[in-house]
């Protein structure tokens, strides 16, 4: 197999094994005005119910089974998800340890962790210079 591609090495597959707690997912002040004028609530009142703290910031909250509480077969937030969301996998974490590709791709079938490294690092290192996060 070729891994030119950057299908080759990411597919989202939908299937939300991303959107598990593992640390939780920031959200920004920003993140919470837009996801709470989305979901048409308040900002109080979504922080009240949505959020947990994790450190000195705010999270989004998980459901007893894990999931974010925003996840119901797909994301329910989707056009205002946290960058956080938007980026998966193309994190820096990844830049930082290759390792953790592959024990991300553990956990999501739409890894490829067969991918030669430079191959994965340069996809990574792309995505994260087009989101502004390198």
């Amino acid at each position: 197999m070729q891994f030119e591609l950057h299908e080759s090495v990411f597919k989202c597959k939908k299937c939300g094994e991303c959107c598990k707690g593992y640390g939780g997912t920031v959200v920004t002040r920003k993140n919470i005005q837009a996801i709470a004028e989305f979901i048409n609530v308040d900002e109080k009142h979504f922080i009240d119910k949505y959020c947990q703290i994790s450190g000195k910031k705010f999270v989004l909250a998980q459901n007893k089974n894990g999931y974010c509480v925003f996840w119901n077969k797909l994301c329910t937030i989707h056009p205002v998800k946290p960058k956080m969301c938007k980026s998966w996998p193309f994190i820096k974490s990844v830049l930082m340890d290759i390792g953790n590709w592959k024990i991300m791709g553990s956990m999501c079938p739409g890894i490829e962790t067969k991918a030669p490294e430079h191959v994965v690092r340069a996809w990574v290192e792309k995505e994260l210079k087009k989101n502004n996060d390198y």
